[in-house]
């Protein structure tokens, strides 16, 4: 999470400035439940957690991760990690710091105001020096620290400091080493009048330049002035033996009549308590970071110390604690993401207390919440926790906290690691890694000349030379040797019963002659827990064209008389298929050639933007929209308008839209609207996250949104939704170039009735005008209604399958694929495992099937006259 300046503004002000804070009892966890406890290092482990808790009625359950670090123990230390090279605005992910630090945990640290160079918002000590001070006019933003002699504290600080001229006269440093910020008021920013001190943690040449006030720097090197830029800025970087004065407004004036090139210049600052009562030491400190509210105080949960409004919902969390003997820091992450259900700050509370934080408090958040730690027997780090945002992206942030071993190099090889995935498939070859390590933990390397033995415990696989091969379904455990060391690994040999999912995706969506397609599978089991398959260890058919599976690659022969193309893969059983129409793409949107009448608009009236025709280096042209979201409250957007607002009509039955966007790294949602043929406005989302830069190809499957035509394309927008809004840039542009469509041929399938009607317990059924005579009338079993599947499908086009050995039945319709066993509560919807009431039940021969599942999977319009007990489908 990162601040804007909305956040200090209106209400939220008014409750700061009369200090009221706010807070509410914490949520009671049903269950914290210790999954795991892995060493990182002699002093620190990582512990796996799950939290389970009911929010409204829902069961809810979330994945948290614990660094404990005994503060007692001469063979570990935490410190902070700050930017690239220790150097702040130059923004890096916790990963990337843990690897140039060489810390074996990480997490990311405090809050930043995303627009601007890259600073904290609080203090921070690094190594015992000062990197930055705190924002003091943001109240109720606490600290954690270490002293030199590894007392943890958690508390209010502040800034003091001052420079003095040679003349006598002193004025107040605002701050050291910070960015613009605004002050709790919501009017007033940290530089119209403040004076700003920046060392060569700064390396830039530009200091907290955003517009709003006249910059009047001075250079100041081994105590004495060497430069003034009256009303401009030195464009230099702060210099090693100095820094650099940032002085506006007040301060300003103050430069300009008390300092000149050549005079001496004191300057003494340094972090107080904000307690007048307690004594820190605070050049004892060895480390400290900032954050937000504090959470726990006393082993309970205690008030917000500032509004957290900005912090609510059930997100990914950050933060950071210590025991009550003060001899344990908690560092903690809270994922968000991925069948994690995220936590609010007062579920936050109840788990730091539940695992026996004394004293806690918040840090940032949502897409900022990262974790970094190096596996026993590793050298390098590896990110644990899933990005709140489910994607490979992970943002760069301003600083963390590290955590570092002291130890020595030990002598011998204490013990060995197996890395590799311990749910695997048949057909694989799966190559384990062995990792080993000393009596202090220490990673040490294990020589490939070391020749491990390895060996299963059953006979579900075997070894073929280093790779085991999965050739039956269970479990079994792996063991490696060398030597003394021993490492063993449970292996789980997934088999069709283990599968939720299984997922095909094309390269391309359409078929085109002589084109080779590039294949993706991925596997989920029946705990959500996600890996991709090698293409050739499934089985694959190819119906409808000729075309073969080669490895990951479809390679497409001739078209001829091809309409649909059914691509299905199988694993022990488990199958979905992929449906690819042959498809014309034709350009309707290239500002090279064509292009329709294109103007801006905005949502609110407050959002700024302009949409405007570019040409790039290369000569392209392109439409770009530059968007300020500063303005305004709730959902915000730029839009690129067609032809005013009366939209531009598309001629046919477009399947696919395409569209090359220049993504700016923002997180902002790419969308388009458009009105269908029934009048009704329609959403197309491109992207939730436009996390790249550069120039991507997007492509959306208009089928997913039901359209009925002809159609009518309205816009095309860049917009940054209400909800977490702080996760995502407010000011930035795009391009937008090649809008186009894909014509498939039809992918519907050729339907012998409109509207079947049915009575329960009637076997006649009326197709259209046509009356048939059924063997089977549908049925009402535990009060859901049976229909009989193969007429009802083979009435709307659908092909139907049935294999008595497994008595399963197969229902082909369009680009769907049902599979269904007789007696059983489960079905296969196009690769997608799905629970039923009832399952499907053979009675006079026929296979009956519960209509309330099959209806929402097909698409059918269901009508049910509960008078007559009449059933119509269309």
């Amino acid at each position: 999470m990162k601040f804007h300046k909305r956040i200090w503004a209106g209400a939220l002000a008014a409750v700061l400035a009369s200090q009221v804070f706010i807070g509410v009892p914490a949520a009671r966890a049903q269950s914290v439940n210790l999954q795991s406890t892995e060493i990182l290092t002699s002093g620190a482990v990582v512990k796996s957690y799950i939290w389970k808790s009911t929010r409204k009625g829902v069961k809810v359950s979330t994945n948290a991760k614990v660094v404990e670090v005994d503060l007692t123990n001469p063979n570990v230390k935490i410190d902070t990690i700050t930017g690239t090279n220790e150097q702040y605005t130059k923004n890096q992910t916790v990963l990337n710091m843990a690897k140039e630090t060489g810390a074996v945990a990480a997490v990311n640290g405090d809050f930043f105001i995303m627009m601007a160079e890259g600073v904290p918002l609080g203090a921070q000590i690094m190594n015992g020096k000062l990197m930055s001070s705190t924002s003091d006019n943001m109240k109720g933003m606490y600290s954690f620290g270490l002293t030199k002699d590894n007392q943890p504290v958690i508390d209010l600080f502040g800034f003091k400091g001052s420079i003095t001229a040679a003349n006598g006269t002193s004025y107040p440093l605002e701050g050291y080493n910070k960015t613009y910020y605004w002050y709790d008021d919501g009017s007033t920013q940290s530089t119209d009048n403040g004076l700003l001190m920046y060392t060569d943690t700064w390396p830039l040449a530009e200091r907290s330049n955003n517009g709003t006030s006249i910059p009047t720097e001075v250079k100041v090197q081994n105590g004495i002035i060497t430069d003034i830029a009256i009303n401009t800025t030195i464009k230099e970087v702060p210099p090693a033996d100095g820094y650099i004065l940032r002085a506006a407004g007040k301060s300003a004036d103050y430069v300009k009549e008390n300092l000149k090139v050549g005079d001496q210049l004191v300057a003494e600052y340094g972090l107080i308590s904000q307690d007048s009562s307690k004594t820190y030491d605070l050049a004892n400190f060895k480390t400290l970071i900032g954050g937000h509210t504090i959470l726990v105080d006393g082993g309970q949960p205690a008030k917000f110390s500032r509004s957290v409004s900005e912090l609510n919902g059930n997100r990914s969390r950050t933060g950071v604690g210590y025991s009550k003997d003060m001899k344990k820091v908690y560092i903690i992450t809270i994922d968000e993401a991925f069948g994690s259900d995220g936590m609010t700050l007062e579920e936050m509370q109840s788990f730091m207390v539940s695992i026996g934080v004394w004293k806690g408090m918040n840090m940032d958040g949502g897409g900022s919440t990262q974790m970094a730690v190096r596996p026993l027997g590793e050298f390098t780090p590896v990110q644990t926790n899933v990005n709140e945002s489910n994607n490979s992206y992970t943002r760069p942030v301003v600083n963390g906290l590290g955590v570092f071993s002291l130890a020595p190099k030990g002598t011998t090889v204490k013990g060995l690691t197996l890395g590799g995935h311990d749910e695997v498939f048949l057909g694989e070859k799966i190559n384990f890694t062995i990792k080993g390590y000393d009596e202090y933990y220490n990673p040490v390397k294990i020589d490939e000349t070391m020749n491990p033995e390895w060996s299963s415990s059953t006979d579900v696989g075997k070894f073929d030379g280093k790779s085991f091969v999965p050739i039956k379904i269970g479990m079994t455990k792996i063991t490696s040797k060398i030597g003394s060391g021993t490492a063993t690994k449970d292996i789980h040999v997934l088999g069709s019963d283990d599968i939720s999912a299984l997922k095909v995706t094309a390269s391309s969506q359409v078929l085109k002659e002589g084109e080779t397609i590039k294949l993706k599978a991925s596997i989920t089991d029946r705990n959500s827990k996600s890996r991709s398959i090698a293409p050739d260890v499934l089985k694959w058919e190819v119906d409808g064209l000729d075309a073969k599976v080669v490895g990951d690659e479809l390679k497409i022969g001739s078209l001829k008389d091809v309409s649909l193309a059914r691509v299905i893969a199988k694993y022990d059983g488990f199958s979905t298929m992929l449906s690819l129409p042959i498809g014309q793409e034709k350009m309707w949107y290239d500002l090279d050639h064509d292009a329709v009448m294109t103007n801006s608009d905005v949502f609110p009236a407050d959002v700024e933007g302009t949409v405007q025709i570019v040409q790039e280096e290369t000569g392209n042209k392109a439409l770009e929209l530059a968007y300020d979201f500063k303005g305004g409250t709730g959902n915000k957007a730029l839009y690129a308008t067609f032809n005013g607002k009366d939209g531009a009509n598309i001629d046919g039955k477009p399947q696919y839209m395409k569209m090359n966007v220049f993504g700016d790294n923002s997180n902002n949602w790419v969308r388009a609207e458009i009105i269908d043929g029934d009048g009704d406005l329609n959403l197309i989302t491109f992207t939730e996250n436009m996390n790249w830069d550069g120039w991507k190809e997007l492509t959306v499957n208009l089928a997913d949104y039901r359209l009925t035509y002809p159609i009518k394309v309205m816009n095309v927008y860049v917009t940054n939704p209400a909800e977490q809004q702080d996760e995502r840039a407010l000011e930035g542009k795009i391009m937008i170039d090649n809008i186009s469509f894909i014509y498939p041929t039809s992918t519907q399938p050729k339907t012998n009735a409109k509207l079947v009607t049915m009575t329960l317990n009637n076997k006649t059924v009326q197709m259209d005008d046509k009356k048939i005579k059924l063997e089977q009338a549908p049925v009402e079993i535990d009060s859901r209604t049976m229909v009989p599947i193969r007429f009802i499908a083979e009435a709307f086009g659908g092909e139907v399958k049935w294999d008595p050995k497994a008595k399963k039945t197969t229902i082909f319709l369009g680009n769907k694929m049902i599979e269904l066993w007789n007696g059983k509560d489960e079905m296969v919807f196009t690769g997608k495992r799905v629970k039923t009431d009832v399952g499907p039940r053979i009675m006079n021969g026929l296979t009956l099937v519960p209509l309330r599942v099959i209806a929402e999977e097909l698409n059918w319009t269901v009508g049910w006259d509960a008078k007559t007990k009449t059933i119509t489908l269309k």
